[in-house]
């Protein structure tokens, strides 16, 4: 039957099971909501078209499903490509879908035109520009098909203002939806992976972010137990595994590391990294990270196996189906416990090397803050994190239990992420709490988020490390033995008020200078803001001018945090 394209374009979303979109309407996108306006998918108006896509980022982190970032041409297209680096470097599926000019102006420099695919071709699985309306179910099958097969990440679609307009002959019976097919390992290969387990002498397991992807992050800590071998997690599969497991070996890297992670890497003898990138904030020094080791890297990407450094067995494959393979021999006593007594001591090398937390001290150290957020929440909670020397204070101190519960931007670092994916997350779970930790200056990118949240009534807890700096640059010019342009004292002294901001944006808002009041205000803001329907934020004054614990090499972090 005949049908415009911007009504065929709704009708696949549907049968594809798009039931959430995030975007801001405009001229050259108005022909697609004329058909949004009616279909069985929710909407959300963002208040700007970066957080689109951070918040179809976070409802996919926290739901697996798919979600459509939506908005107009020129510039406001151009705000989506932050986003979509984001999510694509995290490997998290969203479909974008941008307006475009008529297609009679292309190349004639008519307002708001500009080449979206030619620009968002390095940040997306895949970039197009539809050309012809009979092109839309093609398009649309090989845009669902990149989004749930291999490495996830995002694509987007520009649409010509008169191509959405434009009809043609297309049938949704015949629309078929494509299916994820995981990529399966060779049999050789996991034999070859199961002999090198045998033969090693202290082997440990990475968990990355590959695995909360493909849900085997319970299946990886149930081959720890059965070969009685020590997981470290990646930043990105933090709480894949209870952080008090008897196996739980911490976090391994030069800022998000923790002492117990380099400590029991470096005594290793083997790497089985499953799902994980090695990326450098992960492995440091490379030299020091690789010598006297042997590595087997599991990533479903092909191009990603050696990328870093040459594996001694790379294994492209789904992590979920490789590791359900190495328990099949575990289960058939042809995979043993090489070392078992090694494990037996990381209960103890955990507590011994946990960082101080319980400093009583006011301003607060940014320490006690992850402490108060610790004790406050439970394992339902989602959290989110963005980029500074408050995520890495985040990374090392949070205590995660469940996996995809701590949902952070991982390798692009995106100050802006936090607000907007969080609203993602609590429209994707809206019976679970949702939280972010934000440093002060961080809270100033996508900040107007919060007022989404609040008109939508999906209450989320922000919570603001306010240190009147920016930290991680000030501790990164210490090195070059400079300071300059990073202290912000007005974020402190009343000039800027946090909590008036907070209000503005339709908050509960206060502010807090010691460990007990933190405690007391945590306590009211999880009461009033499921009570209430209203965010809360927590303005938390702390020391200025405490640096991270961070090195350039995983054997040589420096401690920064006072013992007393």
């Amino acid at each position: 039957m005949k049908m415009t394209v911007s009504e065929a374009l709704v009708r696949i979303l549907v049968k594809e099971g798009v039931t959430t979109a995030f975007g801001i309407p405009g001229a050259a996108i108005n022909p697609v909501y004329q058909y949004l306006e009616h279909a069985p998918i929710d909407h959300y108006t963002m208040r700007h078209e970066e957080a689109c896509v951070h918040a179809a980022d976070g409802y996919f982190r926290a739901k697996h499903e798919i979600a459509l970032a939506i908005c107009s041409a020129g510039p406001g297209a151009t705000n989506f490509v932050t986003g979509l680096y984001t999510a694509a470097i995290d490997s998290s599926p969203v479909l974008a879908i941008v307006g475009q000019a008529n297609s009679s102006q292309l190349g004639q420099e008519p307002f708001q035109c500009v080449d979206m695919p030619q620009i968002a071709k390095t940040v997306t699985k895949k970039a197009w520009r539809l050309d012809a309306p009979e092109d839309l179910p093609s398009l649309m099958m090989e845009a669902f098909s990149l989004m749930r097969n291999g490495r996830p990440g995002p694509v987007l679609l520009e649409l010509p203002l008169d191509l959405q307009k434009a009809e043609f002959n297309f049938d949704i019976d015949a629309y078929v939806c494509p299916k994820a097919v995981p990529a399966a390992p060779r049999q050789e290969d996991i034999d070859q992976a199961a002999a090198m387990i045998m033969e090693s002498k202290a082997p440990v397991i990475i968990m990355g972010g590959g695995c909360i992807l493909s849900g085997c992050a319970g299946q990886v800590v149930a081959l720890a137990e059965k070969l009685q071998i020590p997981v470290i997690t990646t930043y990105m599969a933090k709480g894949g595994i209870p952080s008090n497991h008897p196996l739980n070996a911490g976090h391994a890297g030069i800022q998000v590391g923790q002492p117990i992670g380099n400590r029991v890497f470096l005594d290793s003898d083997l790497v089985v990294g499953m799902g994980c990138r090695f990326s450098d904030r992960h492995t440091g020094d490379l030299k020091t990270y690789c010598q006297g080791r042997k590595f087997i890297h599991i990533n479903i990407e092909p191009s990603q196996i050696g990328l870093v450094f040459q594996p001694d067995l790379g294994i492209a494959a789904d992590a979920g189906l490789v590791v359900s393979a190495l328990l099949s021999k575990a289960e058939a006593g042809e995979l043993t416990p090489v070392n078992p007594g090694r494990a037996t001591s990381i209960p103890s090398l955990r507590k011994e090397l946990a960082r101080k937390t319980d400093y009583d001290c006011a301003p607060m150290m940014p320490h006690r803050v992850f402490q108060e957020v610790n004790q406050a929440f439970d394992d339902t909670t989602y959290f989110t994190s963005g980029c500074g020397i408050t995520q890495i204070w985040s990374g090392q101190l949070q205590e995660i239990n469940e996996p995809a519960r701590y949902l952070p931007s991982g390798g692009a670092g995106t100050l802006g992420y936090e607000i907007p994916a969080l609203f993602g997350i609590k429209t994707a779970r809206p019976e679970n709490t949702a939280v972010t930790v934000v440093g002060d200056f961080g809270l100033t990118f996508m900040g107007e988020e919060i007022a989404v949240a609040s008109a939508y009534k999906k209450p989320i807890i922000i919570i603001v490390l306010n240190n009147a700096y920016l930290g991680l640059i000030r501790q990164n010019q210490k090195g070059y033995g400079f300071e300059y342009a990073v202290d912000m004292p007005y974020n402190q002294d009343g000039t800027i008020d946090y909590v008036k901001l907070g209000e503005a944006y339709g908050c509960l808002a206060e502010r807090v200078f010691s460990p007990k009041e933190l405690s007391a205000a945590l306590v009211r803001a999880k009461a009033a803001s499921e009570a209430s329907k209203r965010c809360y934020l927590i303005d938390a004054i702390c020391i200025k001018t405490q640096l991270c614990d961070m090195g350039a090499s995983i054997a040589n972090i420096k401690s920064w945090a006072p013992e007393t």
